[in-house]
């Protein structure tokens, strides 16, 4: 009995403690984290993009860790296809280098611009994420034939499932971020 009244009371003041002491929030935090800031919130200001959507991103994409290759060949922070880097670093007028997309600071600026020129191209950022992960042309083809709306209103209706739970996930994650790092 005595042991059960000491479970009981330990619950009891860990939650007590939790909400006094905003552990949920400091526990959240360590979860969500900021890695990378000084090339998040450089880029992101440069491209207009509320940082915290690119710390969603990234922790989605790679969760934080710089130098991952997915297996489709997406690499880095950001998980950026070599082809779609070149042409991001030509628009810029920087010269590509496939060694850039290992390398944070670079690939932070190159998806964080990449993710821009969708944002412009879609006009909001659910569609720009659709596009970031199946590609514009599927994107573009949704919209064409209907699956999806242009306004993204619809995002329940994307038809790859992959990309229907990255969008989900990214739109969830960059409600945790803001509300954490308010």
């Amino acid at each position: 009995m005595k042991k059960l009244i000491f479970i009981i009371l330990i619950i009891v003041l860990a939650f007590v403690g939790i909400k006094y002491y905003n552990i949920d929030k400091i526990i959240l935090k360590k979860i969500y984290e900021k890695e990378y800031d000084e090339y998040v919130e450089k880029n992101a200001k440069e491209n207009n993009i509320d940082p915290n959507l690119v710390y969603a991103i990234i922790k989605v994409e790679s969760n934080f860790k710089e130098g991952v290759v997915s297996s489709s060949g997406a690499v880095g922070l950001m998980q950026l296809m070599a082809p779609t880097a070149k042409d991001v670093a030509t628009k810029m007028g920087k010269e590509f280098d496939i060694d850039m997309l290992y390398n944070a600071k670079d690939n932070i600026m190159l998806g964080a611009k990449y993710y821009s020129l969708l944002i412009e191209k879609y006009g909001n950022i659910t569609v720009a994420l659709m596009a970031y992960n199946a590609g514009s042309g599927n994107v573009d083809k949704w919209i064409k034939n209907g699956t999806i709306k242009a306004d993204g209103t619809d995002a329940e209706n994307i038809p790859y499932k992959e990309t229907n739970n990255y969008v989900r996930k990214i739109l969830r994650d960059y409600e945790i971020y803001k509300e954490l790092y308010k």
